[in-house]
């Protein structure tokens, strides 16, 4: 296999991964000149994220130059003796058992595998995502992952992710869950947004001590020295 360094700085952290990536997928430009034999590599899709297939797993050398961490592995059953983590040592791996049929339910995984990935990236690690080939189910997860970080919608992101893996093509049954999806996270993100709201929201109001009554105000107010020259000034 060609050697291949992706030219990436890791994402700055001094922003919210959301806004970095947003400005990074707004742009949009086609930063590959796509060549068939790319298909057997792997691409950065965003700051630290890059998707390939299964044969590049095993380059390790190729693997600790790019930096990578971390490492999301998607087979199903009948592929499990085969796509297995090889570096366990090395890497942290987390794998998902999805079959590549139209009929396999993606969605559920979607936040599971999410939450892996930021905090690879969060925590200042790169994150290689990996199915056999690299076409159909790992794309799929990308896919996903780019709409919710950038909140994109489904053709955006898709277009976005294919400009860096020109070979991707995720099966009909999984494009129908991505845009599906969407309208799933989104109400997800506006139920997270509202439950935070509601401590501040609930919380009781602050309200000003009662007055002490009219025999206490007096009284204070005969300790007071202004009230004793006041009073004085009356017996003169």
């Amino acid at each position: 296999m060609d050697d291949m360094m992706v030219d990436s700085q890791p994402p700055t952290r001094n922003t919210s991964t959301t806004q970095s990536f947003q400005a990074l997928v707004n742009n949009n430009q086609v930063v590959l000149d796509w060549k068939y034999e790319m298909r057997r590599q792997m691409q950065e899709i965003l700051p630290g994220l890059f998707l390939g297939p299964y044969s590049y797993s095993k380059e390790f050398n190729q693997l600790k130059a790019n930096g990578i961490t971390h490492i999301v592995s998607i087979r199903d059953a009948s592929e499990k003796r085969i796509i297995r983590p090889r570096f366990p040592e090395h890497f942290l791996y987390f794998e998902i058992e999805v079959s590549d049929s139209p009929n396999e339910r993606l969605i559920p995984h979607f936040p599971a595998a999410k939450q892996f990935i930021d905090e690879a990236l969060n925590g200042g690690g790169r994150v290689f995502v990996h199915c056999n080939g690299g076409i159909s189910r790992s794309p799929a997860f990308v896919v996903a992952y780019v709409m919710e970080t950038a909140k994109m919608d489904y053709q955006c992101a898709y277009t976005f992710v294919q400009n860096r893996r020109f070979c991707m093509n995720p099966n009909e049954g999984f494009k129908v869950q991505l845009k599906e999806y969407e309208p799933i996270y989104s109400a997800r993100d506006s139920v997270m947004q509202q439950s935070c709201r509601e401590p501040e929201l609930n919380r009781p109001a602050r309200r000003r001590p009662a007055p002490d009554d009219d025999s206490n105000e007096f009284e204070q107010a005969r300790r007071a020295p202004a009230f004793h020259e006041e009073e004085a000034s009356f017996q003169m």
